[in-house]
């Protein structure tokens, strides 16, 4: 089964379709399993011979989609490089709450941790703030859709920084969070709630999903002189709640 997620592998780098849920790096010495520990042990042959595991692209625990995983330190070093200069291109596909009135917009607004301007619960919790860190994301609605819980939106989602949250944050700046956002939802007692308790039927009726509607869909680089492009479809849980006993689906959004 892990080994079917593996998307694309040669001697440089794999790409692997990350399942939601799944930790990505140790965060504590707890024996947690991660993404990071299954694929030392995959490749426990390169890593004797040399070899390493350097994860490129890193997503949240919750965020599902594609994870590029360099294999040398040569690769990993020309990967980071094409990180770091805005060369290696990431799209995202998450669902929304509400119907945007643009079919194309951008937010273009400075983030910062939170707790650096004003006390708060959440150490990670980013914020909209003038003297942030300049990020800019340019968003494209797929389509619009009702089902059973109102209206929403499928968003294809291309960060043109790298800030912590960056989707999360922009899209409820925007007045329309990413349904099952425990943090930049409803309320971020969500969170501090689901810290404490875990998830409950109370949590359920106000997220809808039990995680954050956020795929990490699309990735795009030049390695050398070869050109890569992955692309990994909506999840289950995802198609699912698009789904869910629709009252009306709108038309896709002219391209």
């Amino acid at each position: 089964m892990f080994a079917e997620r593996i998307r694309y592998e040669n001697a440089a780098f794999l790409v692997f379709d990350k399942p939601a849920h799944q930790l990505v790096h140790p965060k504590k010495p707890d024996g947690s399993i991660t993404l990071w520990h299954q694929l030392s042990d995959l490749l426990a042959y390169e890593r004797a011979n040399g070899g390493q595991v350097s994860v490129i692209t890193r997503l949240d625990r919750e965020t599902s989609g594609l994870v590029l995983v360099a294999k040398t330190r040569e690769s990993a070093r020309a990967l980071h490089r094409l990180a770091k200069t805005r060369q290696l291109h990431k799209n995202y596909l998450t669902i929304a709450s509400g119907w945007p009135d643009p079919d194309e917009f951008e937010v273009d607004q400075p983030l910062l941790r939170q707790g650096t301007v004003k006390p708060g619960r959440i150490w990670l919790k980013q914020a909209v703030h003038p003297s942030g860190y300049p990020s800019r994301t340019r968003f494209k609605v797929v389509q619009r859709f009702e089902n059973t819980y109102g209206k929403f939106s499928l968003i294809d989602c291309e960060p043109l920084t790298g800030r912590t949250h960056q989707i999360r944050v922009h899209l409820s700046f925007a007045g329309h969070p990413i349904v099952g956002d425990k943090i930049y939802g409803p309320d971020e007692t969500c969170y501090l709630e689901f810290i404490r308790t875990g998830w409950t039927i109370a949590l359920a009726a106000r997220l809808l999903l039990n995680r954050q509607a956020l795929h990490a869909a699309f990735l795009e680089f030049t390695l050398g002189p070869d050109h890569f492009r992955f692309h990994s479809p909506l999840p289950e849980d995802l198609q699912e709640f698009r789904n869910q006993k629709e009252s009306r689906k709108a038309a896709k959004t002219p391209s």
